[in-house]
């Protein structure tokens, strides 16, 4: 792979316009497949040499305007360089490339239950020269036609519509129309035996897809209905039509990430959004919100695109936005922004709290740099700045400036700036200021009430403290709403609500001098600005007593946002944030905010608790859990999580004979289906316990012989808590030869687990002395992901600590590298600090 430069990419954009491609591939060899690319493209300066990526397992050949180049000059690495151009050029190149195992490229895919093969492409962020010979940057935009040589059975789907196809006993060969203009990231390729459903919509031909073992699975009424209802939204609100005349909807096995906005050809990952059991509204939510951010991009990402990957941010906090927005306002989810700041703002809080925080718009010198920012800042943090300038210019001059953006650079390239500008002329403000603070500078402010009472039981003053960490003392203008609720009857009832600027250390609110006090002031009310937020001693104890007193969402999720920040920032014992957990979630009505807060109290016990009380606190949360899942309306999504929950928690005697009862079917609550995924749950609960192994693992992977069941089954088998198990698991995963990406990641998942750390303790050294070697000989993706997953979190010890430290200090170790392990040392290092305020308060 060529380690595109910025400085190289904006020299060879200034050369080129690239015409057109045309790519024949041949997909019916197992081994590789064979590509031949003719690609026309225009030079402005005669005379001028290039690179082309390539990187391919072998040339056969390569020809410019007729001439044969030197192969000797080729590497997959380097690409090819392509010496003296004429104004007008075709290239033709003739290569042998491999599938991935690593979800980068043409990954390929064999079903276990039929033995049918799948493909599916993935090309951003500079994957297509692993599939095709390409100018492979967002800039150098071009029309495609793809022919493509596929066995007889397969159904082939690319960006285009079908033209022809010529059919022979055993192969055909696919020609696609001419693709629409495009950058090479969003190109997009898929095959197999596919299960196929078309509906119409609006004029637009939809189509829906997943491999034929799946088709019981495919819930195209629901699927279909979300997209309709985004495309309706997004219509009315941009202004600007769907410019393409189908759009095709893949959910595809072994998909790296949830979702990929490929043009008129979105990949959707199949375990993730293809449900084979009962599932909760708030798995539906996600679904629904994935669907959405990848039709966003039809317009935002596709239609206009970034000039560069330093605007990568902007391509993905906009869908991020734009698909929060269109859940809200068109679908059944009404309460999406309550979603967003449960589950993605949290994520944005935690990835800018650690040390490879960088500002939203960052500089991004090349594509190794790009690879590492898909996180929690350029998504949700990028999304929680639009959001706030869509409030700070109010929706109706914000969707007027996107109208305008589109217009202007339609087919085109386009940055920040052409979006400031425009936003800036529809609303008549200047954003500049607003850009520099919120896009150019890092970490989260927190927000701090100082409440000064008076006898007469009024404010005598009320102060808004700003801070920012020492190493980014950045204090930033929050426009936030302040809440004061009133305890009635039970209900905590908003007497009244302020909107301010809150700016510098210190802001005075002379507007609440001489209110009678509230039961709970709660700062940033409504969620407008992205900040942490600190409850008051009052506010803490009426939240914790009356949490569910607040009628709407919303501020609950404010509230339990608040109380996490507390909890990892060491001032919120766990044993105090579990009590307030396992007392108001059983009362709480909200789907995301119970799975969340379940997933989050797993994380307290494993990550911030103090060990010694720790298997206590796992008692009571699998007491409650089993509790709720008995008395939870039968058959309700709440049920299920709480059934999650218990056996995510349970290890006690008794507790294990529970869920060994579920998993047979004896004692099972009403209502609640002990279906295929719950039984792998349960199964794996008791594994971890040492209470079943391998051959109740055997026999539960041959009642379900799927991709779906061997992710699980390995996931159990690396639960299995004996040293033989761990050391074979550990061989496996850090072996010469690259384990496939869905069996490393099902198998890490297993690995640590919070009450087997006698067994992986010795793994914490194993991992520093593997993790630079796995990283240079795995390809960027599973590198990447081992040194994420293979971190060992669960031991929190100043021996951790020290390992990383010590592996940091090697400048060898390349940045990408760097940056995972550092974020392993972070988040032990803030464990710690939590655990020892736990320590504290036992």
């Amino acid at each position: 792979m060529r380690n595109l430069t910025q400085t190289e990419a904006i020299e060879r954009a200034r050369l080129l316009d690239v015409t057109s491609y045309d790519i024949t591939v041949d997909l019916t060899t197992e081994a590789s497949f064979r590509s031949v690319t003719e690609v026309n493209f225009r030079c402005h300066e005669p005379g001028a040499s290039v690179l082309i990526e390539v990187a391919a397992e072998q040339l056969h050949s390569a020809t410019l305007n007729g001439d044969p180049l030197d192969l000797s000059q080729w590497s997959a690495e380097a690409g090819l360089r392509l010496p003296g151009l004429a104004a007008d050029n075709l290239l033709r190149i003739d290569a042998d490339f491999g599938y991935s195992q690593s979800g980068q490229g043409l990954t390929r895919s064999v079903d276990p239950v039929d033995g049918s093969v799948y493909l599916h492409s993935q090309f951003e962020i500079a994957d297509a020269q692993r599939v095709f010979a390409c100018f492979d940057q967002p800039d150098l935009k071009s029309v495609y036609t793809w022919h493509v040589v596929a066995p007889s059975a397969w159904r082939v789907v690319s960006n285009s519509p079908i033209r022809e196809v010529e059919t022979g006993s055993d192969r055909q060969i696919v020609h696609f129309e001419r693709s629409a203009r495009m950058s090479t990231y969003i190109t997009a390729l898929c095959a197999g035996p596919l299960h196929e459903v078309r509906r119409s919509h609006d004029g637009i031909d939809l189509g829906y897809f997943c491999r034929a073992s799946m088709a019981p699975y495919l819930d195209v009424d629901d699927l279909h209905e979300t997209t309709i209802q985004g495309f309706d939204f997004f219509h009315r609100m941009f202004g600007i039509r769907y410019p393409l005349p189908k759009y095709d909807q893949l959910w595809m096995p072994d998909f790296n990430h949830g979702a990929m906005e490929n043009f008129g050809c979105v990949v959707h990952a199949e375990a993730l959004f293809l449900f084979r059991s009962q599932v909760t509204d708030a798995e539906l939510e996600q679904r629904s919100n994935t669907i959405l951010h990848e039709l966003a991009h039809m317009w935002f990402g596709n239609l206009v695109t970034m000039r560069w990957w330093d605007d990568l941010w902007l391509n993905e906090s906009f869908a991020e936005w734009a698909a929060h927005w269109c859940n809200a306002a068109a679908t059944r989810y009404t309460d999406a922004w309550t979603t967003f700041l449960s589950k993605r703002k949290v994520w944005g809080y935690r990835q800018d709290q650690l040390s490879s925080t960088h500002p939203v718009y960052c500089d991004m010198p090349d594509i190794a740099a790009v690879e590492v920012n898909f996180d929690g800042i350029t998504y949700a943090k990028g999304a929680s700045v639009l959001k706030q300038l869509v409030a700070y210019v109010g929706e109706e001059a914000f969707v007027a400036g996107l109208r305008d953006y589109f217009t202007a650079h339609a087919w085109g390239n386009a940055s920040f700036d052409d979006l400031l500008a425009s936003l800036s002329a529809a609303s008549g403000r200047a954003l500049r200021g607003f850009a520099t603070d919120w896009l150019t500078t890092c970490q989260v402010n927190t927000l701090r009430p100082e409440l000064a009472v008076a006898p007469d039981g009024t404010y005598q003053q009320v102060t808004i403290v700003q801070q920012a960490p020492a190493e980014h003392p950045t204090l930033r203008t929050h426009r936030i709403a302040v809440g004061l609720y009133d305890l009635d009857d039970g209900k905590l009832v908003r007497r009244e609500r302020l909107e301010l600027d809150v700016a510098g250390e210190r802001t005075e609110v002379p507007a609440l001098t001489g209110v009678s006090a509230a039961d709970l002031v709660l700062l940033n009310d409504d969620d407008l600005s992205y900040t942490k937020i600190r409850l008051a001693e009052r506010s803490l104890t009426t939240v914790v007593d009356h949490l569910a007193g607040l009628a709407s969402p919303l501020p609950r999720a404010l509230c339990w946002a608040a109380a996490w920040d507390m909890l990892r920032d060491g001032e919120l014992p766990a044993r105090s944030w579990l009590s307030l957990a396992l007392r108001a979630l059983p009362t709480e009505p909200d789907i995301n905010l119970v799975t969340t807060t379940l997933s989050q109290a797993r994380g307290a016990l494993g990550y911030y608790a103090d060990p010694q009380w720790a298997d206590a606190g796992w008692a009571e949360l699998a007491a409650t859990a089993r509790t709720q899942a008995y008395t939870a309306a039968p058959g309700s999504g709440h049920q299920l999580a709480w059934a999650r929950a218990f056996a995510a928690a349970a290890h006690t005697e008794a507790d294990l004979a529970t869920v060994a009862g579920w998993l047979h079917g004896a004692d099972v609550p009403d209502g609640l289906a002990v279906d295929t995924e719950l039984r792998w749950s349960l199964l794996q609960c008791l594994v971890a316990a040492g209470a079943a192994g391998d051959p109740e693992i055997d026999a539960a992977l041959a009642a379900d012989a799927t991709a779906a069941g061997e992710r699980e089954a390995a996931t159990a088998r690396a639960l299995v808590p004996t040293a033989e198990a761990k050391r074979r698991v550990w061989q496996e995963l850090t072996s010469e030869k690259a384990p496939a990406n869905w069996w490393q990641r099902a198998s890490l998942h297993g690995f640590w687990h919070p009450r087997q750390l006698p067994l992986t303790e010795p793994y914490v050294t194993a991992f520093h002395e593997v993790a630079a070697d796995i990283y240079a000989r795995r390809d960027g993706e599973q590198g990447r992901e081992f040194l994420t997953l293979a971190y060992p979190l669960y031991h929190v010890a100043e021996q951790t600590l020290a390992a990383s430290e010590t592996w940091l200090a090697d400048p060898a170790h390349p940045a990408p590298a760097r940056r995972m392990v550092a974020e392993g040392r972070d988040s032990v290092r803030r464990s710690l600090t939590a655990r020892a305020a736990d320590v504290a308060a036992g």
